[in-house]
């Protein structure tokens, strides 16, 4: 329950102490300021989000999620980067099925959010729909073509649906900016580009 009497302006030393304890490597007591900012405000958008960072940071991945929880319901339509948080948190928990949806809201907010792309792409293919992970990879390589894991995923995702023509054309993709990447795949799949 929010204690009444900060209000915003009231808020900032909180916040100034936080970012400095973080700035100084002191996470735990990043954590103390960050739950004292929520104690006066339980819906302060940059308290919850920074005290789940901190929370994932230490391995307290069930804490973080009730933070990202509660940032993504008090304020649903904030930021595309907050929902495409809870994702990521929610897909290296395990937890596929939750991650698939709070990756396509971060994508709605934001569809050239290209790590969102890349995550969903991640969850679909432990869905094993390889069809709409390649959809979702496709996506990431078009907003992000210099990067080799988006390519590198999409090869994967080609060469599991028994498509080598197209993983080779990856392939041959990759060779032109990341040619260890590209020799990996041919490795890894048998096919030449």
């Amino acid at each position: 329950m929010s204690q009444p009497g900060l209000g915003r302006w009231g808020l900032f030393p909180l916040k100034v102490g936080g970012i400095a304890a973080l700035l100084l490597g002191r996470r735990a007591r990043a954590e103390q300021f960050f739950s004292r900012m929520l104690a006066h405000c339980a819906s302060d958008p940059y308290a919850l989000a920074s005290r789940a960072h901190v929370r994932a940071q230490a391995g307290r991945h069930e804490e973080a999620l009730a933070d990202a929880r509660a940032l993504v319901a008090a304020h649903p339509q904030r930021a595309a980067g907050d929902w495409f948080n809870l994702a990521y948190l929610l897909e290296s928990t395990g937890r596929l099925q939750e991650a698939e949806p709070a990756f396509r809201r971060a994508l709605d907010l934001d569809p050239k959010l290209d790590r969102a792309w890349y995550g969903l792409g991640l969850v679909l293919i432990r869905l094993h729909r390889l069809d709409d992970a390649v959809v979702a990879l496709k996506k990431n390589t078009e907003l992000q073509p210099m990067s080799p894991y988006g390519w590198y995923q999409l090869a994967r995702a080609h060469f599991d649906r028994h498509e080598p023509e197209e993983t080779r054309r990856v392939i041959r993709r990759l060779k032109g900016f990341e040619p260890k990447v590209a020799a990996q795949l041919e490795r890894e799949t048998g096919l030449a580009a």
